[in-house]
């Protein structure tokens, strides 16, 4: 299971928007990912002002990590030329960085995009 980064600041705050069978889904996997470009998501949309964390980006990142027992999904070389061999049907970088991990990894994406699912790939809300 893979967390889009919306999902990963959703499990972080408690929000409402991960459905119940979802939340359970996410306590029975074995592994839990989250991939290292939410990261520079979480950092960018930070400093544009579109998102304020109680922390620095890097910090929250790791506490969430640690407190959720994530695992990071790193970028490797064939990810990111990957994930540009993609059909556009996503513009944003970040979710296509996201898309072509699933793909790699076979795994369900947890987020709310209708867009993952044109790429054949399994997602839950």
């Amino acid at each position: 299971m893979l967390l889009d980064t919306c999902a990963l600041l959703w499990l972080a705050t408690g929000a409402e928007r991960l459905s119940a069978a979802t939340r359970q889904r996410l306590d029975e996997v074995p592994v839990v990912y989250v991939s290292a470009i939410s990261g520079f998501e979480l950092g960018l949309k930070c400093r544009a002002g579109k998102l304020t964390l109680p922390m620095p980006p890097l910090e929250w990142m790791r506490k969430v990590i640690e407190h959720h027992d994530l695992s990071v999904l790193e970028l490797s070389l064939d990810l990111c030329v990957r994930a540009t061999e993609l059909p556009p049907i996503h513009k944003d970088p970040c979710d296509r960085f996201i898309i072509a991990s699933a793909v790699e990894h076979e795994l369900t994406v947890v987020t709310a995009d209708p867009r993952f699912v044109e790429y054949g790939v399994a997602t839950i809300c």
